[in-house]
């Protein structure tokens, strides 16, 4: 009798679909961001911030995805002005690389620099499937905790970047910025890590500058 391991088949076939998207990002010399987290963590406002910075050297994109509604491309569009398109999952709780390579061409590649996924929103799912990108920039908020990346491993393991957001909320929670940055060298010794707060632009600044140099090294 032969067994067949479904999820190892699933990731192993959307790996091999992820080093595609890859290669052909490189060929258009695009950088492509996978943006995650819980939902709420503040990954819509945050792009809304760093997307105006960062225009000002690169052609962006961005793909919104979500199980249902288009309230964040709207938001997007909206405050940002940059190409935008929603995608909805149908339920599912990730996007897989032939879901991402799919909205790559509906969004369209031609003439841009930078193309930011803003991924489901959920700390397990998303992070299994890898979407092609060059990098995946993973928030947490101050309200949800300093312990997530203990409870959420693979989240933080595959993360590029952190960054903490809602940093304006710490007085009124019980949130330790040592611990929260010791969580996360827990799961991630080479990750960077930002404190940010999209509300009151602290560190904003230094989080675009760090993804302008990622960026620039790339397409160059």
């Amino acid at each position: 009798m032969k067994t067949v391991l479904i999820k190892e088949d699933i990731l192993s076939r959307n790996n091999e679909r992820a080093r595609d998207v890859r290669a052909l990002m490189q060929q258009k010399k695009i950088y492509y961001i996978n943006v995650m987290s819980s939902p709420g963590a503040g990954k819509t406002t945050l792009l809304t911030k760093l997307i105006p910075v960062l225009g000002e050297y690169f052609r962006i994109g961005v793909i919104e995805a979500d199980i249902d509604s288009d309230e964040d491309a709207r938001t997007i569009e909206r405050e940002t002005g940059v190409r935008t398109i929603q995608i909805h999952t149908g339920g599912a709780c990730h996007i897989t690389c032939q879901m991402s390579l799919e909205a790559l061409e509906a969004l369209g590649t031609d003439g841009l620099d930078v193309i930011f996924l803003e991924n489901i929103g959920n700390l397990v799912c998303p992070a299994e499937f890898d979407t092609g990108a060059n990098m995946n920039l993973v928030l947490t908020s101050v309200p949800e905790g300093d312990d997530k990346p203990l409870k959420y491993p693979l989240m933080f393991e595959v993360a590029s970047a952190v960054a903490v957001t809602k940093l304006d909320t710490a007085p009124v929670f019980d949130f330790d910025r040592a611990r929260a940055l010791r969580s996360i060298r827990r799961r991630n010794e080479g990750a960077d890590v930002f404190f940010v707060c999209a509300k009151t632009g602290e560190g904003v600044a230094e989080l675009a500058q760090y993804l302008k140099e990622k960026i620039t090294r790339a397409i160059q």
